[in-house]
């Protein structure tokens, strides 16, 4: 794993960019963040994400190259990038055990988001940026496979929710922006628009 920080990410998602939209429009869309949990320890890093995130923060790359299919997302690899918090080991939609996402992983996993989306030229929105859920649902209006996410059986169900105040519970029909995928493109936004405002 290569440890990273935003700068050095930024650089690489802006080298990978062309290869990344040349994947997706190959399928048809635009490139997409699809955000995960590992189901394992604060510290264990899995190459299935281009992007691991442990409990303190620290961001690992499994490659250098972000056009490089991972295998993140059933039958939706090609142009996407996987971003993965290492946590949840044991967790289930009542409890999410002794390793919730942390504030931390929180936090760094909306400063990723904003950095990538920056470096390839995406809004964020549902459109492009997903939990693992989500896109296992086809809520952004895209159907390479049959559902198979909270709403269709629960087969993944990744940052459903994230155990804090803002995220509480478990329930995939929220519509008062508490489902895990709503916070974290709202903070991701948040991040975003501070950097705009630094630059000038």
């Amino acid at each position: 794993m290569i440890r990273v920080n935003l700068d050095a990410l930024k650089d690489i998602a802006t080298a990978s960019r062309q290869n990344v939209w040349t994947k997706a429009q190959a399928s048809g869309r635009h490139p997409a963040i699809i955000l995960h949990w590992s189901a394992g320890y604060y510290n264990t890093c899995f190459d299935d994400y281009h992007i691991n995130i442990t409990g303190d923060g620290e961001i690992k790359l499994s490659t250098r190259d972000l056009a490089q299919n991972c295998s993140h997302t059933y039958l939706r690899n090609s142009g996407s990038i996987g971003v993965s918090l290492c946590c949840a080991y044991g967790a289930n939609t009542n409890n999410l055990g002794n390793y919730p996402p942390t504030k931390k992983q929180i936090e760094v996993m909306a400063q990723v988001i904003a950095v990538l989306a920056d470096a390839l030229w995406l809004t964020i929105d549902k459109r492009h940026v997903m939990t693992h859920g989500e896109a296992a649902d086809n809520e952004d209006g895209l159907y390479p496979c049959e559902p198979y996410g909270p709403k269709n059986g629960c087969e993944r169900w990744d940052l459903e929710f994230l155990g804090t105040s803002e995220s509480p519970r478990y329930n995939p029909y929220a519509d008062d922006g508490t489902r895990g995928g709503d916070i974290l493109r709202g903070k991701a936004n948040w991040y975003r628009n501070q950097q705009k405002n630094k630059e000038g």
